[in-house]
């Protein structure tokens, strides 16, 4: 097999060229086979096999630095990084990220995992390479659907200013760029960076600036011209207005071409844009039939493509879906909104149901929740649809287009706590925090199905921005016969003893039931309150939890700084409660990737983990209430 020749970065150079497609298909059928097995992001990784090669081969690592925006398509870079043998462990705890990571291998030069950063990153790069006089090339490799993202706007109009060397590549598997308008495009642009033409137009235009009064007006007519005619023929002039040039667009599959073209570019002084066009899920027909599927997929059967894991129950997801479909009908003036993933958080049967009340307004999650202020304002009622992860990015919109008006807005925070295996970038555990901290927000999360049905229903009823927060995952379906009627700011008593009493926040609630199980088989009394709220506390509740138990334990799945533990504290410090008090909750840190059990075991939010802590406590206090006695 020629991939077993590749053991360590840069030994695609050693490879003979005709040996080159035989690698690139041995690549894929890895991929295929692992990811299989694994999970993982394919149909994404599969396109750029040829593009990953090319630029290996273009390039020097680790001096030259490559990086990847999102990240999701760096598995073929892993592989020429001499990562091959972590694949049998990619995306479990302890094994190799799915991600870029700088602590995995000096060939990544820039963690990722959120859209449209690698080009304000590799800007950055390349400032710094030339203030310290350093000579490296700086790549950052961004695809349509991550230019979609402002911040990618941004970062192009800053590179515009550059005067040395920056490469941009353009990833675009067809689903936002212009169509390819054929050879003359390519041409042209062989052609602008051919070393005759560059060294003919630099000598023209100083040649006619030397002529005095009239060469300098001679250099912008023909500059105009040129620009004239660049504007009905080649389909980069976004870019070139910017003022970053354009190359392209190539075949994203031809090693020769793209080699050739990149070490061109590195020619260039200035920013340049290289428009690659490749083919989402290539090599493997399921995926290319369904890329979106095959985005980040569980494993599957090769043969079929179909998943190995046994019809699911309904997941939270799923859920959400189901009442915004069933509001959708009853309520005119719901709206729902989405940052690129309508099949991610449910709202794809909206879609089809109510396409003139959706909107995916792409990776731009900022823009998506202003958006929705000025649908609020104009007295609809719009739901924006996010990942826990990827609303942090509009934390200020959330402050100063919502809250501040107190417009109602609603946020379905989906996929949040521990997420398990895209890692830190993508654990949604700081939402209870930054989201509570937030004057006029509400924010609440459920305890399983029903009650995130109950919360949709309840929070489309309310005036003002609100919050419900729920987990990844099959949805909850115990505690069915516990259906209090969902009152603002009011938590529910499930169970009411005395001696412990649990106050456990949404996914945490489940956990808390089987700890007071637990509890009760050694004996103890226990009470398990569900929150339902973090903001506003329920603190008539706690007031009397605290008189009337001698423990008590705030159960979240969210970093303690700041979150409900943090809030109850403050409360009971405040009316000055002597009840002692265990905060569980995840530790004030980021995460890293591994499955979702394991996570909580190793962060000690799992159900033995609290037992422990809760029975170490208790016996402590008993035998100090003894000693004192």
């Amino acid at each position: 097999m020629v991939l077993e020749k590749i053991n360590q970065s840069n030994d695609i150079k050693k490879i003979e060229k005709d040996e080159l497609p035989l690698l690139a298909e041995e690549i894929r059928q890895f991929l295929i086979e692992k990811i299989s097995v694994t999970g993982g992001h394919l149909a994404s990784n599969l396109g750029v096999v040829e593009l990953t090669m090319a630029l290996h081969l273009a390039f020097q690592l680790p001096e030259d630095k490559m990086i990847w925006d999102v990240g999701h398509q760096s598995y073929t870079h892993k592989i020429l990084t001499g990562r091959r043998d972590g694949f049998d462990e990619l995306r479990k705890y302890g094994g190799m990220s799915g991600f870029p990571k700088r602590k995995e291998s000096s060939c990544d030069a820039f963690d990722t995992g959120h859209s449209s950063t690698s080009i304000s990153a590799g800007l950055g790069y390349a400032r710094a390479r030339d203030l310290l006089g350093e000579k490296y090339a700086v790549i950052s490799i961004i695809g349509d659907g991550a230019l979609t993202g402002g911040m990618a706007y941004e970062a192009l109009n800053n590179a515009a200013q550059m005067k040395t060397n920056f490469i941009i590549i353009l990833n675009d598997n067809e689903m936002s760029i212009s169509e390819n308008v054929g050879g003359l495009s390519t041409y042209l642009s062989n052609l602008r960076t051919a070393d005759a033409y560059t060294g003919l137009k630099a000598g023209l235009e100083k040649s006619l600036n030397r002529i005095p009064v009239y060469g300098s007006r001679m250099v912008e007519r023909i500059r105009m011209t040129k620009n004239g005619i660049k504007q009905l023929i080649i389909p980069g002039m976004f870019f070139e207005d910017l003022g970053v040039k354009y190359l392209g667009p190539l075949d994203g599959h031809n090693i020769a071409q793209m080699v050739r073209v990149f070490q061109e570019a590195r020619r260039v002084n200035g920013a340049v844009v290289i428009h690659v066009k490749t083919k989402k899920g290539k090599g493997y027909l399921p995926a290319e039939k369904h890329p979106a599927r095959f985005h980040g997929a569980e494993p599957f059967d090769i043969e079929t493509g179909l998943p190995r894991v046994k019809k699911r129950k309904a997941n939270y997801t799923d859920v959400f879906s189901t009442v915004m479909c069933k509001m959708g009908a009853r309520e005119p003036r719901m709206a729902a909104i989405t940052a690129a993933m309508p099949d991610g958080t449910g709202l794809k049967r909206f879609r089809n149901m109510y396409p003139d009340r959706f909107f995916d307004v792409g990776i731009a999650e900022e823009h998506a929740v202003t958006f929705a202020a000025g649908m609020a304002v104009a007295g609809m009622i719009p739901v924006v649809a996010v990942y826990s992860s990827f609303l942090q990015r509009a934390y200020d919109q959330i402050i100063h287009d919502v809250c501040i008006q107190n417009l109602h807005v609603i946020f379905a925070v989906d996929r949040a706590g521990l997420v398990g295996s895209d890692g830190e970038t993508h654990q949604g555990i700081f939402d209870l925090s930054y989201l509570s901290s937030i004057p006029n927000m509400c924010v609440m999360a459920p305890k399983n199905k029903w009650e995130l049905s109950d919360m949709l229903k309840f929070a489309i009823r309310q005036e003002g921005p609100v919050a419900i927060r729920y987990p990844r995952g099959e949805a909850f379906d115990g505690l069915a016969d516990f259906r209090a009627p969902i009152t603002a700011g009011k938590g529910e008593v499930l169970y009411d003893e005395c001696g412990i009493a649990l106050l456990a926040v949404g996914s945490m609630v489940k956990t808390a039931l089987e700890v007071r199980a637990r509890l009760r088989d050694l004996g103890y009394s226990c009470s398990l309150i569900n929150a339902r709220f973090v903001k506003p506390l329920d603190e008539e509740l706690i007031r009397r939890a605290a008189r009337e138990h001698d423990l008590l334990v705030t159960m979240e799945e969210n970093v303690r700084s700041g979150g409900f533990g943090d809030r109850v504290l403050e409360y009971l410090s405040d009316i000055q409660a002597k009840v002692p008090v265990i905060n569980v909750a995840l530790p004030d840190d980021y995460i890293e990737h591994g499955n979702v059990e394991v996570l909580k075991k190793e962060t000690c939010v799992d159900a033995d983990s609290i037992v422990k802590r809760i029975l170490a406590a208790y016996v402590g206090m008993r035998q100090e209430g003894t000693d004192g006695a």
